[in-house]
């Protein structure tokens, strides 16, 4: 009687056995959980970077660096600003150079300080042409700046050396001592410009000079 119960016992293990390979063996999981698509899933790979995307872009050129054919440079420019107002490069400091027009005249507006005054110019572009200048010296830097004493005649040459084509009898100037040192005033009209202008006649210094383009 034990030796049945014993094989029956057996047969129903090894039935049980049996039913639970077929079951794994169908793809069925234990609690009766299938895996997604009975298959490991490839690994996903990353969309191509369209072109042109992702990479730096090419730097194009600064349009203030470039200079038209027959124009004159920036660095031309305040050459020409500080050799005309007679003041040393080393001098310049906080020097500014931009682009603007009078007249439909392009031109470099060139701004730049030294320890004794400031200077506003405008140089054209196409042949460095100054149309336009303000500035005036601190007095009290005149004796430190140095010069020698001046009659009219050769203040009024001194005015003329600073614009192209003028002479000392296009000038007309003036002498005024009411501050007790003296100097010379007086203004030039010559292609369209006005001319006003202050000198020192005890150092032949020009200390204020304004030049403006009429219209």
């Amino acid at each position: 009687m034990k030796q049945i119960f014993s094989f029956g016992l057996t047969a129903a293990l090894l039935l049980a056995c049996l039913t639970g390979c077929g079951r794994q063996a169908d793809g069925t999981a234990p609690g009766g959980t299938a895996p997604s698509g009975g298959q490991t899933p490839p690994a996903s790979s990353a969309p191509e970077t369209p072109a042109g995307q992702g990479q730096t872009p090419p730097v194009s050129p600064d349009p203030e660096g470039e200079v038209a054919a027959g124009e004159i440079s920036r660095e031309e420019a305040l050459a020409i600003a500080l050799a005309n107002a007679g003041v040393p490069e080393g001098d310049a400091y906080n020097v500014k150079t931009g682009t603007d027009s009078d007249n439909g005249i392009p031109l470099y507006d060139i701004e730049f300080e030294t320890d004794y005054g400031d200077y506003d110019f405008e140089v054209a572009m196409a042949d460095g042409r100054i149309v336009g200048a303000d500035y005036e010296v601190d007095e009290e830097w005149l004796d430190a700046l140095g010069g020698s004493p001046v009659t009219a005649e050769e203040a009024a040459s001194i005015v003329a050396g600073k614009i192209p084509g003028a002479s000392a009898a296009d000038v007309d100037i003036w002498e005024e001592s009411g501050d007790g040192r003296g100097r010379y005033e007086g203004e030039l009209f010559l292609d369209g410009m006005k001319y006003e202008f202050e000198i020192d006649s005890q150092t032949g210094r020009i200390f204020d000079w304004n030049a403006d383009l009429r219209g």
